[in-house]
């Protein structure tokens, strides 16, 4: 009489309603095993989800579509020019039609306003940087803003303002020029204010003043301010 053998439920085999194979795993805890495996293997390989290959698998996008999404990435960080962004949609090899609609678009809801960006531009560089009309005038145009754009976002500095800021920069500057030559102080003082846009009457004007102050004699500080 054949004896049948006994498998120890207390050490893990023979659970489940399956038939025991060798080795002590039945049919369920071997489908159960294989089944998590594909499906770690897949998470793996897809990045942790089948979202992202049905994303990958999507119809690709249309230029207009394209060109939105580059406008609104770089408008996020800054505001832009309509040049500055018709640019970045040609590098980008945004074909001219949809860039044009895209940015014709921008404009007619507000995202793109070439008037707002000269007018927060003067207001910005005017009071962190110091620079003067002509400078202003110089950085704004690299950037595609029209002439007439221009004129008006300057306009909202006026001579006696331009003529303060050179003073305090002046200022500023006067006391790490202590101990050179008189000359050598000038052309420090007014090559700064020139390199900053001011005109070249308005910064010797304000450098002797400033020197008079100090107690320089005036009939000794004739000075032509270099060209820049």
């Amino acid at each position: 009489m054949t004896r049948r053998t006994e498998w120890p439920e207390d050490r893990g085999y023979g659970h489940g309603d399956g038939v025991v194979h060798d080795g002590g795993r039945d049919d369920a805890g071997r489908d159960g095993g294989m089944a998590a495996g594909a499906e770690n293997r897949g998470k793996r390989k897809d990045g942790g989800g089948p979202s992202s290959s049905r994303a990958e698998a999507g119809p690709p996008r249309t230029p207009e579509e394209q060109a939105r999404a580059i406008c609104l990435r770089l408008l996020t960080g800054s505001a832009r020019t309509r040049k500055q962004l018709e640019d970045a949609l040609r590098r980008r090899g945004i074909p001219e039609e949809a860039a044009q609609e895209v940015l014709s678009r921008f404009e007619e809801v507000g995202l793109i306003d070439d008037a707002k960006f000269a007018d927060a531009w003067v207001e910005s560089r005017h009071h962190s940087r110091g620079l003067a009309r002509r400078a202003l005038a110089r950085e704004l145009r690299t950037k595609g803003v029209d002439a007439s754009t221009v004129d008006e976002a300057l306009g909202q500095l006026d001579p006696e303002q331009e003529e303060r800021t050179a003073r305090e920069l002046v200022d500023r500057k006067l006391r790490t020029t202590r101990g050179l030559d008189r000359e050598k102080r000038i052309r420090r003082l007014a090559g700064m204010l020139a390199r900053k846009g001011y005109a070249e009457g308005l910064a010797l004007r304000v450098v002797r003043q400033a020197l008079e102050e100090e107690g320089e004699d005036p009939e000794l500080m004739g000075y032509q301010l270099p060209e820049v």
